[in-house]
């Protein structure tokens, strides 16, 4: 879910900071010159807030550090991500059209893919491992705005928050990949479920209609590399004499169908 909101922030946000921070008055009050500019980019703080509101609550699922009952920040954490794709898809298609051409174009937005996957697993059976794309995107697309702000605060505001942030941006390209990674293993994990009982049989179904538009998303490449790289590592290790018949019948029966299931992808 490739996100192009922070470079509006970081444009917005370069002047304002300029104009916070750049007064040369001693003490100059920085609270305001943070409240102005949230007041006047009103649609990128609440997804600065909703993205950071879905990190809290990933959080506080993985690591429940209260005795409140761990579903409910489970659930919290998905309706947040699910807002911040309602509100990023409205910033990139605002006008709805009642026509195929508009619904071609909307499956094509990646935030679509995460407001449909918000929603798949919202009211299932906790799944840890769903909680890991949302809490890392959240976090990696509120970097930006948490740089703007924290310029408004002066050049030195919390430098702990600074070099953190700085570090997630310079992984930001194997996060993007583990995130593929992680859509592309719940699918096994969520057959696991239905056997343990714990998944509806539907959620299999679902999740592979949200997989395929990931596997066609023109923005985000990581998904696709993937399964390319797993398929060309599967057969790397086919190849091997010491490979078990039956495995090798096993492997490349699974290529077979993961291949025809794969859905065409768009060059444009």
């Amino acid at each position: 879910m490739a996100d192009n909101s922070g470079s509006s922030e970081n444009q917005s946000g370069g002047t304002s900071a300029r104009n916070g921070s750049g007064d040369g008055v001693p003490g100059a009050p920085t609270g305001n010159s943070v409240l102005a500019y949230m007041m006047q980019n009103k649609v990128e703080t609440t997804l600065w807030l909703t993205r950071i509101f879905t990190v809290v609550c990933s959080i506080l699922f993985f690591i429940p550090l209260f005795g409140d009952n761990p579903y409910i920040f489970y659930q919290r954490a998905l309706i947040a991500a699910a807002a911040t794709s309602a509100l990023r898809l409205h910033q990139r298609i605002p006008h709805v059209r009642l026509n195929m051409e508009f619904l071609r174009h909307l499956f094509t937005e990646d935030s679509s893919h995460y407001l449909i996957y918000c929603i798949i697993f919202l009211y299932s059976y906790p799944v840890t491992m769903c909680l890991i794309p949302v809490f890392l995107f959240a976090g990696l697309h509120a970097c930006s705005f948490t740089k703007t702000i924290l310029n408004l605060m002066g050049p030195t505001s919390l430098m702990f928050v600074r070099n953190m942030i700085t570090k997630l941006e310079a992984q930001q390209v194997n996060i993007l990949r583990f995130i593929a990674s992680t859509e592309i293993f719940l699918m096994p994990a969520i057959i696991i479920l239905i056997f343990s009982g714990k998944c509806s049989v539907f959620l299999p179904f679902l999740y592979y209609r949200f997989l395929a538009l990931r596997y066609a998303s023109r923005r985000n490449p990581y998904c696709r590399t993937l399964f390319y790289e797993f398929r060309l590592a599967t057969e790397h290790l086919c190849s091997k004499p010491q490979c078990p018949q039956f495995v090798k019948g096993i492997c490349n029966k699974a290529i077979g169908i993961i291949s025809r299931l794969a859905p065409p992808v768009q060059t444009s």
